[in-house]
């Protein structure tokens, strides 16, 4: 069919019928994903759609983020560092991502927030699964998070079942031990639902990595990895205060935490201390 002055001409074969195949909406199911912002300030602020959405697309962000995690953890408990990589690769990018997206929320002004603040309840991202799944998984682990989600037991159960499992950096200190780096035995036997502590007897471990990168390759290359990865995690993190602070300033959260402070404490937290220990050594 012709177009008017201007419009350019659908190509022949793009299909405009799909009253019987599989179209993009009802692959993504949009209908769905949508209708999934439910403003609840009264008169309906027209800000509080960005705040939705800005919560919402993190989430995504982070069930892929959780998934691809997951994968290393695999990759690493098969030996398979190169996939591990890959998938590290792709978090690395995604951090990155929703470290520039609060950019977007701190176009909001705390003048604007105020307004609809008051109708966000209790609620806050301190209630985030996804996020404590990350953390969890990350090796930042605490089974005083759990009873946040008795109400909703089956995300309680699923965050149970992470408290459990072993860490990515778990399976990638177990997977340096099988390649004959002498990883602690205290490391390899630790009790996997207490969050990480720095052990200084794998700095050396990694020293050795460092001191002869050609020999230690695939741990090198691993090892620089996460570092990426963590960084890319604490900027993130480091976004997200200012985002805060911006808006809110020194207020109390919603959900009952000090609000910036609380945040500025979290980046205190290391998900691999010793391969940021390491560099002291390097050279010295």
């Amino acid at each position: 069919m012709a177009g008017g002055p201007g419009e350019r001409p659908l190509e022949e074969g793009i299909r405009t019928d799909f009253s019987s195949v599989l179209d993009y909406a009802s692959y993504l199911g949009l209908d769905q994903l949508l209708a999934a912002q439910h403003p609840l300030s009264q008169p309906e602020h027209p800000d509080e759609l960005l705040f939705i959405v800005q919560h919402q697309t993190t989430e995504l962000w982070f069930k892929l983020v959780l998934h691809e995690l997951t994968a290393v953890r695999a990759h690493f408990a098969a030996d398979e560092p190169s996939r591990a990589r890959k998938a590290l690769a792709r978090v690395k990018h995604i951090f990155r991502t929703l470290a520039e997206q609060w950019s977007v929320l701190a176009t909001l002004t705390p003048s604007e927030y105020a307004e609809f603040r008051g109708f966000l309840g209790s609620s806050s991202g301190f209630q985030s699964h996804q996020y404590r799944s990350v953390e969890f998984i990350l090796g930042n682990k605490n089974a005083a998070m759990l009873p946040v989600f008795h109400a909703r037991p089956g995300t309680q159960a699923s965050l149970a079942r992470l408290l459990d499992e072993p860490t990515v950096y778990d399976e990638f200190l177990r997977h340096l031990a099988r390649t004959g780096l002498d990883v602690p035995a205290a490391v390899l036997e630790r009790d996997v639902r207490r969050a990480w502590v720095e052990v200084p007897e794998l700095v050396d471990v990694f020293a050795e990595v460092y001191g002869d990168p050609e020999r230690h390759w695939a741990a090198y290359a691993v090892c620089e990895d996460l570092v990426d990865l963590e960084d890319a995690f604490q900027l993130w993190r480091f976004r997200h205060l200012r985002t805060v602070q911006r808006t809110i300033g020194f207020k109390t959260g919603t959900g009952g935490s000090s609000g910036v402070d609380f945040l500025r404490r979290a980046l205190d937290l290391t998900f691999f201390p010793e391969l940021y220990r390491v560099r002291t050594q390097i050279g010295a």
